[in-house]
This record gives structure tokens, sequence and C-alpha cells, in this order.
């Protein structure tokens, strides 16, 4: 029989004073709005990394392979056409896991690990960026508005199903081998400065050479939003045949390749491979990751945000409870010098209360996991938080609930908590039997 439990559980069951059942409340409250507080927190941290991510790869694709002296600069495409006739387009796309080194240098020593990725490549896409002006065609006349504005011209292996979920109004680019469409689809940010919608007519000027001034003249087929503003505002999607011409390209000449990837944790893997065993040597391929690095870094760092959100709660449940050990100590100091006089020992003794401490902090998760479950589950259901799009990207507070971290945040929090206690506990040590059993 495991005595310290046995005797947990009659402790337990047995209450206490009024003052020790308020203090094992607060305790329970605290671990209970600790936990809640981390489940919440991680469920929107990773819900602002998924969205933002799908957001950024949806339009960009994970992976740009373009013209070497392109890298640095993927505005730098339209001045370094390369040939779609390329040995791994279209037969990337069927590329599944891949194994691949990963280097490590644990205390100075190189280490090699090798890994096999969770997926493979899901599509490559073609597509040439050119920047120029557009301007708003009104009742014969070109008005005298006008601003920047990139066209990103699409091939008819366009990716839509990444993209379906941003239009907001009118319809899909309709590009065929066989035709040149001249429709255009401009972000909700371009249309309302503009003050143009679905049917308008806009014209795009683009200056080669010697400031030549080549125009096309475009109808606006739909409207599109990924609240990504900073870059919504820059952007608007044509057919590719449409920029070949302005550029004076063949046929079979784009700006670069999309590649997209079924998990984006090979973001890393692919991109080396593809660089370093596909690609001929006037190629190359770099992550969207490198090329639009501060949106990123912003990402990493909510991961900073997070840890130092669940220091502090556990830190706050932490004390809580190390108080609430250290009520329930001396609320039975007469138990205990009654069971060194048995004979029992501290560690023994100390086990009854790190027992009973362990019941409290078990209540108080289950609770913090049923308000956060709660909570987490009308956030993304209702989506009563509403954010600034421009300022988050987002409209709605998003929620993605990731099972294995919940149970690795309850799991750490029970362990933190009860080595933490360890500490107060040691107070029956120092409380002596003779004067304990006299103490009233």
């Amino acid at each position: 029989m495991n005595l310290p439990l046995f005797l947990a559980r009659g402790v337990a069951k047995g209450g206490g004073r009024s003052i020790s059942r308020t203090i094992i409340g607060i305790a329970v409250v605290a671990v209970a709005i600790s936990m809640a507080t981390m489940v919440l927190a991680s469920a929107l941290i990773s819900g602002f990394k998924t969205e933002i991510s799908v957001k950024i790869f949806g339009f960009w694709g994970h992976i740009h392979i373009t013209e070497e002296r392109a890298a640095n600069d993927i505005m730098l495409t339209s001045d370094y056409p390369i040939s779609t006739k390329q040995d791994f387009y279209p037969g990337l796309k069927e590329t599944g896991s891949i194994v691949y080194r990963e280097f490590n240098d644990p205390f100075g020593g190189e280490q090699v690990e090798e890994k096999t990725t969770r997926g493979g490549i899901r599509h490559i896409q073609q597509f040439i960026l050119l920047p120029g002006i557009i301007s708003v065609f009104h009742e014969g006349e070109r008005l005298a508005d006008t601003e920047p504005l990139v066209l990103k011209g699409i091939a008819e292996d366009f990716a839509w199903s990444d993209f379906d979920q941003y239009l907001i109004e009118g319809d899909r680019l309709e590009v065929t081998p066989d035709s040149t469409s001249r429709t255009i689809l401009i972000s909700n940010s371009t249309a309302r400065r503009l003050k143009i919608g679905v049917g308008d007519r806009v014209d795009f000027v683009y200056f080669s050479g010697l400031r030549e001034e080549k125009t096309r003249a475009f109808t606006v087929g739909g409207i599109y939003k990924t609240g990504l503003e900073e870059y919504d505002s820059k952007f608007a999607i044509v057919d590719i045949k449409q920029l070949r011409r302005l550029l004076n390209w063949r046929d079979d000449e784009v700006g670069g390749f999309e590649v997209a990837l079924d998990d984006i944790d090979d973001l890393d893997a692919f991109s080396n491979y593809i660089h370093y065993d596909v690609l001929p040597q006037d190629l190359y391929a770099d992550s969207i990751r490198n090329k639009l690095r501060e949106l990123f870094n912003w990402l990493d760092i909510q991961d900073y945000n997070g840890i130092i959100i669940l220091i502090l709660v556990v830190l706050v449940a932490v004390i809580n409870m190390m108080t609430a050990l250290l009520i329930l100590i001396l609320e039975r100091t007469n138990m205990i010098g009654t069971l060194k006089a048995l004979g029992q020992d501290n560690w023994n003794i100390r086990k009854i209360f790190l027992y009973y401490a362990g019941f409290i902090v078990i209540v108080g998760l289950l609770l913090g996991n049923l308000i956060g479950l709660g909570l987490a589950w009308v956030q993304k259901t209702f989506g009563i938080v509403q954010l600034d799009e421009e300022s988050y990207y987002l409209a709605v507070a998003p929620i993605r609930l990731e099972w294995l971290t919940i149970i690795g945040l309850n799991v750490g929090t029970f362990v933190v908590i009860l080595l933490f206690l360890i500490l107060p506990s040691y107070l029956v040590t120092k409380i002596d039997p003779v004067k304990a059993i006299r103490f009233k």
C-alpha cells in the first residue's frame, strides 16, 4: 500500500479550515487561468503563422526558380528570361519525399543526420513579373490618375485551387494555350484607390529601352483580397502571353517558375535539393522565406512572444501553488508531528503534501483545458475577436489547435509545478514532533 498516497486522499477528502479552502480555490483558479492562457496563446500563434504563411505561399509559391543573375531581386526576372524547355519542367511536380542531410554542430563537433521530408513537391508553374504604370480608362479617355503596378503573368498551369479562396468578386482569369486573354485581376485595395470594379477598363503602360512606351488595355474580370495589404496594393494578375508580347519574348520564355510543396517544414530541404541536384548551372532556386525575410522574421518573433507568455503564466501558477502548499503544511502541523512520532520519515510525509498538490494541479489543468478549448472553439466558430487587417494581415484572430502541443503544455506544466513544490515541502523537516503534537 502506498501510505503517502492514501493519506493524501484522506487529507483531500477531509477538507480543512476556511482559509485553506480559500487558498486552495485560488490555487486551482490560478492553474486553470494559466492553462487556459497557454492553450489560447499557442492556438493563436499557430493560427497566425499558418494563415499568413498560406496567404504568402498561395500567391508566391514556396520556392522560386530564376536565372542566376535575378536571384537577389525577383523584379529583375523581366530582364533575364529563361526557357520553359527544361528537364525538370513539368516533371518536377512528381517528386515525392526525399532524404536529405542536416548538419549539426553540438559543442564544437560536427554531426550529420539523415532525415526524410514530410512530403514532396505538389506543383510547379510559370510566371513573369513586369512593373509599369496603370491608369483608368473612362468614357473614351484615359484619366489623369496613375500609379505604379506590377503585373504578374500566369499560364494555364496556374494553381487556382490555392488562389480561389482570395477571389471576392468576378471570376478566374481564363488562360488557354490557343488564345490571349485581355482580362486582369486586381486587388481590392487597387480597386478602391482607382474607384473601379469588374467590367471597367484599365490601361497598363510599360517603358522599355530608351523610355519607349508600350500600352495594353485590360478589362477587370475579378477582384481578389489576400489581406497582405503591402503586396495586394502592388500586384495584378494577367495572361502571361500579354507580357511576352510587351517584352518581345519567345513563346517558350518566362521570368521563372514557382514551386509549391506539400509541407512548409520541408522548405529548406527542397530549396537545397532543387538548387544543387536538379537545376542546371545557369538557374538558381531560392525559398520565398529568403525573399520576404522581414515578414517571416515578424512571424518568428511570435514564437518568442509565446515563450514569454508561457513562462509568465506558469510562474504565476507556481507561486500560487507554493503559497497553497505552505499553508496546507502549516494547517496540518499536528498531523505531521503525529506521523513523525509514529516513525514516518520526512520524505514520506513530504510526499503526502506533494500528492495533495498534484491533485490540485490536475483539477486546475482540467478546468483550464475546458476553458481554453471552449474559448478557442467559440473564436474559431464565430470569429468574435476581430483584427485590423492592414496591421495584422488577418480580419479575424485565427485559431489552430495542435493537440501534441496542448498535451506537451499540460505535461510540462504539471511536471514544472511539482518540481518547484519540492522546495516548500522541505518545511516538513523543520517541524518538531513534540511541539507539533502540542500545537492547537
